[in-house]
């Protein structure tokens, strides 16, 4: 019985025979004449993977900065370089489709190039985080197969207690320090073999390793939930390269940002953003340490534009002591008696200016402090009148100055100015005690 429902009059309830039914053969929708045989093939179908990010941004942005870390600058280019130097290195060395390597690292570029290296070498990916102890390394590196750890210096004795307590015959993986010049750990034996010497190793035109399929292992991350036992979690190529997609898009991250490292990669893959900054052809700036002072310093000298971070890590950035950048001038050429005013030997730089401080702990600069017109004992801001003047829509620019009177000591005097040139409030105020009163004390003007 079919059920009409609410139809229109007129409409009936019709009876389908259970024989009528059995006969019924599905319609099959024919396609469009000469389309009979489209379908999947090489040329029109591919695994997603994000390992293809890489070669669009040397494309895209080869010669665009992609990591900084102190002194160290790396274009675009050179990352894709270095990466399939990586890969070249890795399989040489015995790596194939599916092993899993470890990382125990800071955020160093190196760290960020395994993002890429590995994978093309057809390995998975494992962060260990580096405050994690070493009977915990051990079960780890137990439960992944670990066949390759690269190590930190300043983590090589953690690598090496958890080393230890490896089960009796499990396979011990090879490990393989990381330097880092712009500490002072202490250099590894002319035979040992280090990431920089793996690297050169390595094959800067390596044919990279293709995914056979985008369900295929990429990352191997560890979680460790209400039970204390780690879970090894497994992320293939497609989900994570909609992943990365996706918060690309939530975030409206805008082509060549400034991505300040803050976040540690070994923290569910920095979020994806390793392989995310790559899309939009970012600078990656790398920190060891995070910290108050690192933070602030490297959004200053590098103009970081975006950041992640977890809540205590935003907090303690948001209630940092406020005080003033130590980024002032030297001194004023040939100017003792300016350079005193303004640098003084409480360790503040007096720039003159006046604002006020809102709860939010929003700074407000409201004027400069020899702009202030004092009128009969009240203080008038220049910037205020001239917000006042530039709310008509004839006055294209002004500047507001003191003019002397003598009952009120000076008075406000408006010169709007024409769009050609600059104001320059020095030369106003010259013209303005050059006007004369604006009122004398019998009150005529």
């Amino acid at each position: 019985m079919a059920n009409l429902g609410n139809n229109p009059p007129g409409s009936r309830q019709v009876k389908i025979s259970p024989l009528t039914q059995r006969k019924a053969k599905p319609t099959r929708l024919r396609a469009p004449h000469g389309m009979g045989n489209l379908g999947a093939n090489p040329a029109n179908s591919c695994p997603l993977t994000l390992l293809g990010f890489l070669e669009r941004a040397t494309t895209v942005f080869g010669d665009c900065p992609s990591v900084v870390y102190h002194d160290t600058v790396f274009t675009w280019s050179q990352t894709h370089r270095r990466c399939l130097r990586l890969a070249s290195a890795l399989v040489s060395l015995g790596i194939s489709r599916g092993d899993t390597v470890s990382l125990l690292l800071p955020n160093v570029p190196a760290m960020y190039e395994m993002h890429f290296g590995l994978p093309m070498s057809g390995a998975v990916l494992n962060n260990i985080n580096t405050r994690l102890d070493a009977r915990t390394v051990a079960v780890l590196l137990r439960h992944s197969g670990s066949k390759l750890v690269f190590v930190d210096p300043a983590s090589l004795m953690l690598i090496r207690d958890a080393l230890r307590l490896l089960p009796p015959g499990h396979p011990i993986p090879r490990v393989i320090p990381v330097e880092d010049p712009h500490e002072e750990f202490l250099g590894a034996p002319a035979d040992t073999l280090t990431y920089k010497r793996l690297l050169n190793k390595g094959d800067p035109e390596f044919a990279w390793v293709q995914s056979a399929s985008e369900w295929d292992p990429i990352v191997l991350n560890y979680t460790f939930g209400t039970t204390s036992q780690p879970k090894g979690v497994v992320h293939c190529h497609r989900g994570i390269f909609l992943f990365t997609l996706d918060t690309l898009i939530e975030w409206v991250v805008l082509p060549r940002p400034t991505y300040l490292w803050t976040l540690p990669m070994f923290h569910a893959n920095g979020w994806s953003f390793p392989w995310g900054m790559a899309v939009v052809g970012a600078t990656n700036v790398c920190l060891r340490r995070v910290n108050v002072a690192t933070v602030y310093t490297a959004i200053a000298s590098h103009g970081a534009t975006h950041l992640c971070g977890a809540p205590v890590v935003l907090n303690m950035l948001a209630n940092a002591p406020r005080r003033r950048r130590r980024r002032a001038l030297r001194n004023y050429l040939n100017d003792d008696e300016a350079t005193k005013a303004a640098i003084r030997e409480d360790g503040w730089f007096y720039t003159g200016d006046i604002g006020v401080m809102h709860p939010d702990g929003y700074l407000e600069i409201r004027d400069r402090s020899k702009d202030v017109i004092i009128n009969a004992g009240e203080n008038i801001s220049s910037v205020e009148v001239e917000s006042v003047l530039y709310s008509h829509p004839a006055t294209n620019k002004a500047a507001v100055v003191a003019r002397p009177d003598e009952l009120q000591g000076v008075t406000p005097a408006e010169l709007p100015k024409t769009s050609t040139g600059k104001i320059q409030k020095y030369v106003f105020r010259n013209l303005a005690m050059e006007m004369g009163l604006a009122r004398k004390a019998d009150g005529r003007r």
